[in-house]
């Protein structure tokens, strides 16, 4: 299962572990048990603090337990955690065996402190990059507080369970047997939500900061340069962002950013907040903004009000939110959202296996998920509502040469349709004859776009009529101190390179602000 090179590695890391690790495996004769038991018995070659049992009775066939000897409970996958999923796996087997977690110390006694039982049930594919943040939160979880336990399901292991649960997305996941969330959720977001108050306090704890010189709203890659430029003048920094990393986290392939030839979303992101640690940059995370108070006298305080109650007020703003999916718009989106109509591919793709699916959009984004996807579906229908697709002309050679693709084009989509609480097809307009059609499949994955996350600015800044903020060469709103960076901007060309620069432009600009105010 591993190769010499992972083993080596794996083999360094667990020389970390201070007490011993018991692996219990409960199998059954299906190749995902053999699968695992070949790699749990190469874990077990790694390290001699490392036992295994093949004696587990859990319900779920294939699965395996990591605790410590003489321990009943601990933290369990149901499934072989491998892509995306083995750094989990590494993660905690070095907790489990004592190696400390780098979580802040304060977040980490409050789990110790959590009152009641929690039975966390994650269901997650190995594609997916962003089901590793919540597997290694609730697994983290599970080792600071034995009232806590965790099951990290690969859904397309456990198909059954996938259809049993109607379950449509990753990560979703259960607690005590009851929806709890579906997506991308870090660990102070899940404290959150289970230990009754902790929201109020955190967010009474951020108002109490003192003013900024430089506030950046948005944790991207325009927010983090623009956190990096305006620290490295040695003035007050913070970055309020809901969560750090940004659209830059939904994003597989990254081969356009100078200087480096390839690299994925969440290590870019982790790289970009790293980058920002260097400095002296007060790093607020979990923070919507909801509304922006402009200084009431010039050189005054600006203000940014947030979802979670928290505000926090600077002599300067860099608005960098970024944007978000773009919608199709049409009846029976919304309803059925995570009940087959999906924006990752790359997440959620595996969930599909041997379905029929849509891809909405011809573009680059719309042809690299329908290739992708068709290698794990049953069929794919790529609907592009201009005459003719956008993607580079590679992609669309690529595409046409896979027998299990369709291609419509003058095709615009009109409605979802539904059945029994999920997608079972999705009407369609032909553009040239205004003949409709219905097409019958289990799954529609949306590529058209994005849209700016500048609602709540309505009635402050001025934006264009897409929502965009409008912005001078020097990345300055018509408000005096506020600025504005990234892909919630006028400024063309949403790609990271040119949104990392014009974030740095926009914290020089604030700090000439500073010094001319």
């Amino acid at each position: 299962m591993l190769d010499d090179a992972l083993k080596a590695q794996l083999k360094a890391y667990l020389e970390r572990l201070t007490k011993p690790v018991e692996l219990v495996a409960s199998l059954d004769d299906s190749e995902g048990a053999r699968e695992m038991k070949t790699l749990l018995e190469e874990i077990q070659q790694q390290s001699d603090k490392i036992q295994l049992r093949l004696d587990g009775d859990d319900l779920r066939k294939p699965s395996f337990l990591i605790t410590n000897p003489g321990v009943d409970s601990g933290l369990r996958f149901a499934g072989v955690p491998l892509g995306h999923e083995f750094t989990s796996l590494v993660l905690a087997l070095l907790q489990i065996g004592g190696h400390p977690s780098k979580e802040p110390q304060a977040l980490q006694d409050q789990i110790k402190g959590i009152d009641g039982r929690f039975h966390f049930e994650t269901y997650y594919s190995i594609t997916c990059h962003n089901c590793p943040d919540v597997i290694q939160a609730l697994n983290l979880m599970t080792v600071l507080n034995p009232n806590i336990t965790h099951t990290a399901i690969d859904g397309g292991l456990y198909q059954n369970e996938i259809e049993e649960r109607e379950i449509m997305g990753v990560p979703t996941i259960y607690l005590n047997g009851e929806h709890f969330g579906q997506g991308r959720m870090e660990l102070a977001e899940v404290v959150a939500r289970i230990d009754t108050g902790a929201a109020a306090k955190a967010a009474q704890v951020v108002s109490e900061k003192a003013p900024f010189d430089v506030l950046v709203v948005g944790g991207g890659p325009a927010g983090a340069a623009a956190g990096v430029y305006a620290a490295r003048k040695g003035i007050r920094t913070g970055i309020a962002a809901q969560r750090f990393g940004g659209q830059v986290l939904d994003t597989m392939d990254i081969e356009n950013y100078i200087s480096i030839s390839k690299t994925d979303g969440p290590k870019f992101a982790a790289a970009l907040e790293a980058h920002v640690n260097d400095y002296d940059v007060d790093i607020i995370n979990l923070q919507t903004a909801s509304k922006l108070i402009p200084a009431a006298t010039p050189g005054g305080l600006h203000e940014v009000q947030f979802e979670s109650g928290a505000s926090l007020k600077s002599k300067t703003i860099v608005l960098s939110t970024g944007a978000r999916w773009r919608s199709m718009g049409v009846p029976g989106e919304e309803q059925y959202r995570t009940k087959g109509v999906t924006f990752c591919p790359h997440c959620d793709g595996p969930l599909f296996k041997g379905k029929r699916i849509a891809v909405i959009g011809g573009g680059n984004s719309g042809a690299e998920a329908a290739i992708d996807l068709a290698g794990i579906v049953e069929h794919v229908t790529l609907l592009e509502f201009a005459p003719q697709l956008r993607a580079d002309e590679v992609l669309q050679k690529k595409l046409k040469s896979l027998p299990n693709v369709d291609i419509l084009v003058n095709a615009q989509t009109t409605e979802v349709q539904g059945k029994d609480g999920k997608v079972c097809g999705l009407l369609y307009k032909n553009r040239e004859t205004s003949e409709e059609v219905c097409l019958d499949l289990e799954g529609i994955f949306v590529q058209i776009g994005l849209l700016p996350n500048t609602d709540w600015l309505k009635g402050t800044v001025n934006l264009s009529k897409t929502g965009e903020i409008e912005v001078d060469a020097h990345g300055a709103t018509n408000i005096p101190g506020v600025f504005a960076a990234g892909d919630c901007t006028t400024v063309p060309y949403k790609q990271i390179v040119i949104a990392a620069g014009e974030g740095a432009k926009a914290a020089l600009s604030a700090f000439d602000y500073l010094i001319r105010n």
